[in-house]
């Protein structure tokens, strides 16, 4: 969440900052201020009263010692009443604390100045573009097709076991998804990210920890006998390691890859935009988070993106990268770079990674610290991007390379397969 200090440093800019994600924040930005002067004052002033109650209760020790007790039990009239007082002052600091708290969770992260006002997914920048769009068969079909006529994936089978939303993978589909996974993590870890098996579920303190409470809590799955979230992607449980954490210094760059399934409750629609895998209840991903110092944390924004590009670019799939405009900025990021690959038989781009910076937003919901050259604590620069996401990029793979002769495996999968061709 936006720091306090920030905001009160900085008013003006973050209110026009965040007006590029067609908020108005004024009102909020005010009430902030207004309860955050409201529990200073009371912290002021309960501080004060239990510094005059200290003072008293010497001066009432020294009384007894030299034998003025009637002048000392009238000052510990007074110092009954500096109780009352200071009792009442404590609820009020802690009312007022919990408000604030509550009212920062409301306020978005601030745009990066990179980023554009806008207000739909049809106001994002294309950035970036690379590889031809295949030209298909005769007759090319979607991946659901596909992936009845060679029998890789059941979607009917997962409706019956779970419900919409839950496919089952089978023979090479289930081989080509595992290779996938392996492929994204051996790539990953090659540029240095440490791999990490991390928990499915997670506490409320980790979801509110990396932002996804209170503003996601409908799209999740709540466990609700044990109050534990199934996670919506692994950067919730990797990048809570690091709650009420100080790290050295010395400690950046801070790098961790990890698969994960990841559980989300999308509203639910119709149509062939989310047909197939094009969106899903349960998927697979490979997620990559980065804990970086601040100065850095742009150069890794971009070291990241590039990494991405990278692996895309050795599937061989026609893709984009979009800068999210304001209006399609996700709640607790400062910068984001979609990645999306074009789907010939859909005939449309789908989205198959995310790369942002949330600066210290997350950071200062986890209190996420590090200590400077002058051995201060600082808030750290947090990142996460999908590494890849699987559904889409299996989608992408099933469309791009059909052939009369059936599904040609990219070059790079091969070795993680053991087949080169579905049919």
């Amino acid at each position: 969440m936006l720091q306090i200090q920030t905001i009160r440093d900085n008013q003006e800019d973050i209110i026009l900052a965040l007006g590029k994600r067609n908020i108005d924040a004024q009102p909020l930005i005010e009430k902030v201020l207004q309860l955050d002067e409201n529990r200073r004052a009371a912290q002021t002033s309960l501080d004060n009263i239990l510094a005059e109650s200290n003072k008293i209760s010497k001066e009432i020790g020294v009384l007894y010692k030299t034998g003025k007790a009637q002048e000392a039990n009238s000052l510990k009239e007074q110092t009954v009443k500096l109780k009352e007082e200071s009792k009442q002052l404590s609820e009020d600091l802690n009312t007022a604390e919990e408000e604030l708290q509550t009212l920062l969770y409301q306020l978005p992260n601030a745009p990066h100045t990179s980023v554009k006002k806008g207000s739909t997914e049809e106001d994002n920048e294309e950035i970036f573009s690379e590889g031809e769009i295949p030209k298909l068969i005769e007759g090319a079909l979607p991946h659901w097709e596909l992936a009845k006529k060679y029998d890789i994936i059941d979607f009917e089978l997962g409706v019956k076991i779970a419900g919409a939303g839950f496919p089952v993978y089978k023979g090479k589909g289930a081989r080509l998804q595992r290779a996938l996974i392996a492929y994204f993590l051996d790539k990953n870890t090659e540029a240095g990210y440490t791999e990490i098996q991390v928990p499915h579920l997670v506490n409320e303190l980790s979801g509110y920890g990396t932002g996804q409470l209170p503003d996601k809590e409908g799209q999740m799955y709540h466990v609700t006998a044990d109050d534990l979230y199934l996670i919506p992607t692994a950067e919730v449980p990797v990048t809570n390691i690091f709650r009420d954490v100080i790290v050295n210094e010395s400690d950046f760059p801070i790098s961790y890859t990890g698969y994960t399934p990841c559980f989300r409750r999308e509203a639910g629609s119709y149509g062939a935009h989310v047909r197939g895998l094009n969106r899903l209840h349960q998927f697979d991903k490979v997620e990559i988070v980065r804990v970086e110092h601040p100065s850095k944390s742009y150069d890794a924004l971009d070291g990241m993106v590039d990494h991405v590009k990278n692996i895309l670019g050795e599937l061989k799939l026609p893709y984009r990268i979009l800068r999210l405009c304001g209006g399609d900025l996700g709640f607790t990021a400062a910068l984001t770079f979609d990645f999306e690959v074009f789907s010939t038989a859909q005939d449309r781009w789908l989205e198959i990674s995310s790369v942002s910076n949330f600066e210290t937003y997350q950071a200062n919901r986890l209190k996420l610290r590090f200590k400077d050259e002058n051995g201060k604590n600082q808030l750290a620069h947090t990142l996460n991007g999908s590494s890849l996401a699987l559904p889409r990029v299996l989608a992408g793979i099933l469309e791009n390379y059909q052939t009369t002769d059936g599904i040609k495996i990219p070059d790079v999968l091969v070795p993680y397969c053991g087949f080169d061709m579905i049919n």
